[in-house]
């Protein structure tokens, strides 16, 4: 049996592995991930993470998304695997880990926990593309894992998994593709976000690297002034800090709340 955390970040549930012994022998890891993932026949989950050992930082991990590829960075899964780490002792209250976007920090205040994202890309604003005989006016920044940020008027009616699909699929953003996020500005520090998610293919009901897209696009367009709290489809908000240094947006943090739902060990029958 293997033994797992199953945790939340503002409404993104993630399976946590302890695997720093590099003991674990389950196969093919991508399928595994898929199978454990998978909602009504195993756990369910957004994604999984494996904590292996780190010469660089406290520890490393490896991220799968619940269909099995790997994502490079996860900003509510990088909060909950710190709560995770905090816990285990693994690491203390403020820790450093190695993901495949780079080194992120953390700090551990009881259920509060707050990171810092690596560096994002430049924002790039106004690109029109055309799917399905639609027209969709975006901005898109890769703040770990690629995002496109479309302003709304009414979230509350956006087909988010369709129109999130086409622009998740849109050749503008092959061959990685990219994470749709339809946002509407409600004052200068606050806004709200829904995100079609690549990797899920589908609506989730947080997603922390785009929560910082959409607040970075919007601090780009002069909407926003940092910190910018924003408001999930959970019912959740979280807190993004951001400056602005030379025309380029630095010291990225992303601070919320993380949930432990439960411990539990997985029988083979759950992943066979």
């Amino acid at each position: 049996m293997i033994e797992f955390y199953k945790m939340s970040g503002s409404g993104n549930d993630f399976i946590i592995i302890d695997n720093r012994d590099l003991s674990l022998n389950v196969g093919d890891l991508p399928a595994f991930a898929r199978r454990v993932c998978a909602r009504k026949i195993s756990v369910g989950a957004d994604g999984l993470f494996f904590i292996e050992p780190s010469k660089s930082a406290d520890f490393k991990w490896q991220f799968f998304n619940s269909d099995g590829s790997v994502a490079e960075m996860c900003g509510n899964g990088s909060r909950c695997v710190a709560r995770y780490a905090y816990m285990k002792g693994i690491a203390g209250a403020k820790m450093s880990f190695e993901t495949i976007a780079g080194i992120i920090n953390a700090e551990v205040k009881d259920d509060v926990i707050k990171v810092k994202l690596t560096d994002p890309s430049a924002v790039n604003t106004e690109i029109e593309i055309e799917a399905d005989g639609q027209k969709f006016i975006l901005d898109s920044v890769d703040t770990g894992v690629p995002h496109a940020v479309v302003f709304v008027d009414d979230l509350d009616h956006c087909d988010v998994h369709n129109d999130g699909r086409r622009i998740r699929c849109h050749k503008h953003f092959a061959p990685r593709g990219t994470n749709a996020d339809f946002t509407v500005v409600l004052d200068r520090h606050k806004i709200r976000v829904r995100t079609y998610e690549r990797g899920v293919e589908g609506e989730t009901l947080a997603c922390g690297t785009g929560m910082v897209a959409a607040v970075l696009a919007a601090a780009q367009r002069g909407l926003v002034k940092s910190p910018v709290d924003v408001l999930v489809q959970s019912g959740e908000t979280l807190r993004v800090y951001f400056e602005n240094q030379n025309g380029l947006w630095r010291e990225i943090y992303l601070e919320g709340k993380v949930k432990i739902v439960y411990q539990g060990f997985l029988f083979e029958e759950a992943y066979k």
